[in-house]
């Protein structure tokens, strides 16, 4: 594990920036809140990548991406940016080099490559787009071959962005052509919610690499199908409570509704619920949202699972939040912490690596009698060799 994982100082987190606009800028929430149980068609079908891309006699080739449109390449793109870690997981499975950016390296959980071989999980020299602000001078400096950022995320998220400034940094430098996959905003209601396989063709059509993006995929459906046969039936399967506490001795959290997006693809394929379906509690990602233990003892979630700002190993885990849940007075009558079942959920973004490494993780956590701890569930040698063009 690299030591860019494991630092407790690492900076800057999720809730250390500004209220602008009604959005919270910083960490995984500037990057774009991830979706509530109301929006996006974001799953995932191994039959929904498609194949739009367009070539010329002189190699110059288009794509299409919405909500860009027709994206243009005189020739693949050898530097590139990242809107966030599910961007740019999509490129590192592909076999590119890391993102020379992506807008908050804190939020990119690199961990999850620290067993693929040939796959280092250092950031070094990554930069973090936001640097109080997103300026259109560092995209210069940084001068990539595409930027794989959704346009609306810029403009209604990011201060003082306009389409002009859009436009401006498309035709100086290179385009804009990401989609806001992970989350639900009313300005996306006018174009789809890629799911993340169809994504990761959009990254892998950019790249030129479709035969590397038909790889993956084959290894993600053999994975999560064999995943899938040995789960319990859906009866049987838990019910759970998805949160970001305040701190590390938490008295508030910040709920999460199980939606359609991509960043609850790992939850949906282990057929597991939303705790929180049928109550009148808000998500944090629609409505802002945040809830102390009362809530949380009426509802009693057999599972709690908590986004965190850093990764957490399970023992780290376990000596901080479990500890000091079970030393609280109200939040030791909570069913999950006397069982012990509170786990880390890790980050919100995914990208085909991250993706499997997430389920695998999550299927340990929820389905210990059947997935052993020391079980691997998905070949990380197949990874590393279509990475790198062995397929």
């Amino acid at each position: 594990m690299s030591d860019d994982e494991t630092n407790t100082t690492e900076a800057p987190t999720r809730r250390d920036y500004l209220t602008y606009g009604g959005a919270v800028i910083g960490g995984g929430l500037l990057a774009g809140c991830t979706g509530d149980s109301d929006g996006g068609s974001g799953t995932d079908s191994s039959t929904e990548a498609t194949t739009e891309t367009t070539t010329t006699e002189n190699s110059s080739y288009s794509v299409a991406i919405e909500p860009a449109g027709e994206v243009s390449f005189d020739a693949t793109p050898e530097t590139w940016v990242a809107e966030n870690a599910s961007w740019a997981d999509m490129g590192v499975a592909l076999g590119m080099d890391k993102p020379r950016a992506v807008v908050l390296t804190g939020e990119y959980r690199t961990w999850h490559y620290e067993d693929i071989p040939g796959l280092s999980t250092s950031k070094e020299n990554m930069v973090s787009l936001w640097q109080d602000g997103i300026s259109k001078e560092l995209f210069l400096e940084i001068d990539a071959g595409v930027h794989f950022i959704d346009p609306n995320y810029m403009i209604n998220l990011i201060p003082n962005w306009e389409r002009s400034d859009i436009d401006e940094m498309s035709e100086r430098v290179a385009p804009f052509c990401g989609n806001t996959s992970f989350s639900t905003y009313p300005w996306h209601e006018s174009y789809p919610y890629y799911s993340l396989y169809e994504a990761t063709g959009k990254v892998a059509e950019v790249f030129q690499r479709t035969d590397r993006f038909e790889a993956l995929r084959t290894l993600h459906d053999e994975t999560i199908a064999g995943i899938q046969d040995r789960l319990p039936p859906e009866s049987e399967r838990p019910a759970i409570g998805l949160l970001s506490p305040a701190s590390t001795e938490p008295e508030k959290f910040y709920p999460y509704r199980l939606g359609d997006t991509t960043a609850y693809k790992h939850w949906h394929d282990l057929g597991v619920s939303d705790a929180f379906e049928s109550s009148n509690i808000k998500s944090f990602t629609s409505e802002r949202g945040s809830i102390d233990y009362e809530p949380l003892l009426e509802i009693d979630p057999e599972i709690l699972m908590f986004y965190t700002d850093k990764h957490w190993t399970q023992s780290e885990f376990r000596d901080t939040y479990l500890a000091f849940l079970q030393n609280h007075d109200t939040a030791n009558q909570l069913t999950a912490v006397q069982n012990g079942d509170v786990y880390p959920a890790g980050g919100m973004y995914q990208g085909p690596i991250i993706n499997l490494s997430k389920t695998e993780r999550a299927a340990k956590q929820l389905f210990s009698d059947e997935f052993a701890q020391d079980e691997r569930l998905y070949d990380r040698q197949r990874i590393a060799d279509i990475r790198s063009g062995d397929i």
